[in-house]
């Protein structure tokens, strides 16, 4: 603004008679011979705008006492012209400005450059380039340098991130899977309709199982019993999503754990290099709090991993089939299809047998595994037994019983091992020719345990008639106390059980068995319940040939 307006003279005193003449007389010496529009008036006159400006009163110096009618109306106007001139010169060089900021840096170096050095020699011109040249070249060292950094960035990211994702679990989780395996039991299930037709129909359940042992010519896998029972096939899937099928190798019902076998002959190369055998670890030195990993077939949709704390240790606990034990208690998602599946520490040892069956459904976050201290011994003896093979129903052997069920609830009431009650042996079945006595509680065959008559039934459907087995048995003695015995008893054929029904129908029909004069009225040791309609009074329930 100072080229514009830089001699801007206001005079207040210019020579007036009365001592105030000229007062308020603006003039502007600078821009002389600008906007010659002359214009006059009663109050002065002008000549040249912005040049020899004069306003007076009345054209006359003073002689009203210094009177300046429209002064104040003119200087405002002026001001106000001023201020838009200052306005329209400012707002021209922020734009100016603008353009030149946005501008390319290459040039805008240049123009500066130029500008500052117009009068510079070629040498020192010359200089400056190289010092420019210089200049891009740092520039694009550190630009490199600044790549460099980023990319040594980016790797450090990733190595951190491989990092975070690597953890105690997914380490367990990586070893642990191969040694896991889904199961598959083919069954049959029979029901009833109102007018007491029997249906049967085919059904599939299904479960995990842990990789126990290789021998030399089976894979020996540990899962629940309740995964395996009453199976009519059995299939395993292992890590690399084959499959091949399955034998029983023992049972314990009342423990609720079995062992099963796959053929090597069943297995290609690739899979036996995928699987692992799993590591059995102690379940005696587990901590509350400890955390675990749950490993299994959860609802049938492959294997998955779960993971919480031990919750509780040694809680006893009733399962669905009415059997009581102590468990593990975890906060690990345990649900239907991860029974049989693995409880692991975080060293990725095998602290337990996962089953959905402990405790039911009806609270979240409490699930249950059988503690592998417990297990190990149970399933050492089960893996030792021979592998077994159904045998056609026409070749199936019998006992030649009738017996009845010594449930969980039969026992604490009645004060008596679980298991089978002897209570009456068969004419010419295979238990009349052995030691086998009235009274006696089957508790196993050939080292597989049972618990009821299903469970005898079952066992029973792997050896045709004329195969010896060995039964262990509870036989009362002195004061109710039971001894355990094992009895070889050599299996006779179904037409034992055929003829025993059919006496015990006539029987029935003809009213013989009156409590006191039936064929077995007292003389077989006493026992007070005698055959009434072809079924034996038992204190707890029906007896059913075997």
């Amino acid at each position: 603004m100072a080229d514009e307006f830089n001699q801007n003279s206001y005079s207040g005193n210019e020579t007036g008679s009365q001592g105030a003449s000229g007062n308020g007389s603006y003039q502007y010496n600078t821009n002389q011979g600008g906007y010659h529009n002359s214009y006059s008036s009663g109050y002065g006159s002008n000549q040249g705008c912005y040049g020899q400006n004069s306003y007076s009163g009345n054209g006359n110096s003073g002689n009203n006492g210094g009177r300046r009618p429209h002064s104040g109306k003119g200087g405002k106007a002026l001001l106000a012209i001023v201020l838009a001139a200052v306005f329209g010169v400012c707002t021209g060089a922020g734009a100016y400005g603008i353009r030149r900021a946005v501008g390319d840096d290459t040039k805008t170096s240049v123009s500066v450059k130029d500008s500052r050095d117009t009068d510079k020699s070629d040498s020192e011109a010359s200089g400056d380039s190289e010092q420019t040249k210089e200049a891009k070249n740092d520039t694009a060292q550190d630009k490199d340098a600044a790549a460099g950094e980023s990319a040594s960035g980016s790797a450090t990211l990733d190595v951190l991130d491989a990092q975070a994702v690597e953890t105690q679990v997914t380490r367990v989780a990586k070893d642990a899977m191969p040694s896991i395996v889904s199961v598959y039991n083919t069954y049959t299930s029979t029901s009833q309709d109102f007018f007491g037709q029997s249906y049967s129909q085919q059904n599939e359940s299904t479960g995990s199982g842990i990789i126990i042992s290789k021998t030399d010519d089976e894979l020996l896998i540990a899962t629940n019993n309740h995964v395996v029972a009453n199976e009519d096939s059995l299939e395993v899937q292992f890590i690399d999503e084959t499959t091949a099928a399955a034998q029983l190798k023992g049972t314990d019902s009342g423990d609720d754990l079995a062992v099963i076998a796959v053929s090597l002959d069943d297995l290609d190369k690739d899979t036996l290099d995928a699987i692992e055998v799993a590591t059995l670890g102690s379940s005696d030195d587990l901590v509350v709090g400890e955390p675990v990993v749950a490993i299994g077939n959860a609802l049938g949709y492959g294997q998955s991993v779960t993971t919480g704390v031990v919750s509780a240790l040694n809680r006893e606990m009733t399962t669905e089939d009415g059997q009581t034990g102590t468990f593990i208690q975890t906060d690990a998602a345990i649900n239907p299809g991860n029974s049989g599946g693995a409880l692991l520490d975080l060293n990725g040892n095998v602290i337990g047998i996962n089953s959905s069956k402990i405790g039911g459904s009806a609270v979240e976050g409490m699930g249950y595994a059988i503690p592998m201290s417990k297990a190990i011994p149970i399933i050492e003896d089960l893996m030792n037994q021979d592998t077994k093979t159904k045998v056609a129903e026409e070749d199936k052997g019998y006992l030649g019983i009738s017996g009845v069920s010594v449930t969980s609830q039969v026992s604490s009431a009645y004060n008596m091992p679980e298991g089978v009650y002897v209570a009456q042996i068969l004419e010419n079945g295979g238990a009349a020719d052995s030691e086998l006595q009235k009274g006696d509680i089957i508790t196993a065959v050939n080292g597989s345990t049972v618990s009821d008559m299903e469970d005898l039934q079952n066992e029973l459907q792997y050896y045709a008639a004329g195969t010896e087995v060995t039964l262990t048995v509870e036989r009362s003695g002195e004061g109710s106390e039971y001894s355990e015995k094992s009895i070889r008893v050599t299996l006779g054929d179904a037409s034992t059980i055929e003829q025993s029904e059919k006496e015990q129908q006539s029987r029935s029909r003809s009213g013989q068995d009156n409590g006191s004069s039936g064929e077995d009225s007292g003389s077989d040791g006493g026992d007070s319940g005698n055959e009434q309609g072809g079924y034996y009074s038992f204190p707890f329930g029906n007896f059913f040939g075997y």
